[in-house]
């Protein structure tokens, strides 16, 4: 039998669970869509105007533009609320379904405009 001591309040042999691990993922993804967000919002925007400026592609590019405010706006807040908080509390539903919004709605402008 091993002496090194048990870890965890179950007394499984399981290490204790880092808190601060969590927040910092959530914060990394957070960071990592909202450059997603931004790559996507960039190469609409130069696929509206490249080739001569549409009507249609200045109203998708700045509705692109509009939605990756709205997600940087909701991004911005929910990093600050994470690093100020020691036990960050849950997104409202509707927080989160904005954010899921804005992040698909984007993608579907940014791919309009590409194809």
């Amino acid at each position: 039998m091993s002496d090194a001591p048990l870890h965890g309040a179950t007394g499984r042999g399981e290490p204790d669970r880092d808190p601060g691990l969590q927040p910092e993922r959530t914060r990394l993804a957070w960071r990592r869509t909202t450059l997603s967000s931004t790559v996507a919002t960039v190469l609409a925007v130069k696929t509206a105007l490249q080739g001569g400026a549409t009507a249609a592609g200045i109203v998708a590019g700045s509705l692109c533009c509009a939605l990756w405010l709205a997600f940087l706006l909701l991004a911005h807040r929910r990093i600050h609320t994470l690093a100020a908080a020691p036990e960050p509390f849950a997104m409202s539903p509707r927080q989160a379904a904005c954010a899921v919004l804005c992040a698909v709605a984007t993608a579907v402008c940014a791919a309009a405009l590409v194809v």
